[in-house]
């Protein structure tokens, strides 16, 4: 597990995280239950970097099984997905099910409270957790 915390933009973060999974070969399977977040996380992969995008989709979309980075609202898991990005302000019910968990904290108090939250309950799992501070890094 992975917490990203102090992420001057929140959204900019999970799209580059989720780029560099893509990269690495991953595919990356991105939860956001709010249809808001949602569908401002599908806006920005379209127009983040001005040298090409994240090619992703809705976990529905009928192009979803072709795709390497899915939305998802809900907890379905689609094979072969082994990375788990949360956008949520709660812990994913399923994120036992990945081989990896990333989490992006951006500087606001209530979202940082919640990041603590659910690292209290990964930590008391006793998962490993690594934290990177994206105030002291370029990512």
């Amino acid at each position: 597990m992975e917490f990203y915390f102090n992420a001057p933009e929140r959204l900019q973060a999970a799209c580059r995280l989720a780029a560099q999974a893509l990269s690495g070969g991953e595919r990356v399977l991105v939860y956001a239950p709010e249809a808001e977040l949602a569908t401002r996380l599908d806006r920005l992969m379209w127009t983040w970097s001005a040298t090409g995008f994240v090619p992703h989709c809705a976990l529905d979309d009928p192009l979803a099984p072709d795709t390497p980075v899915l939305i998802a609202r809900d907890e379905r898991v689609p094979a072969d997905f082994h990375v788990l990005l949360n956008l949520a302000t709660e812990c994913p019910p399923h994120f036992a099910r990945f081989e990896r968990l990333l989490e992006v904290v951006g500087t606001d108090e209530a979202e940082r409270e919640a990041a603590r939250n659910r690292y209290r309950v990964y930590k008391s799992r006793g998962y490993g957790i690594a934290s990177h501070d994206l105030a002291r890094t370029d990512g």
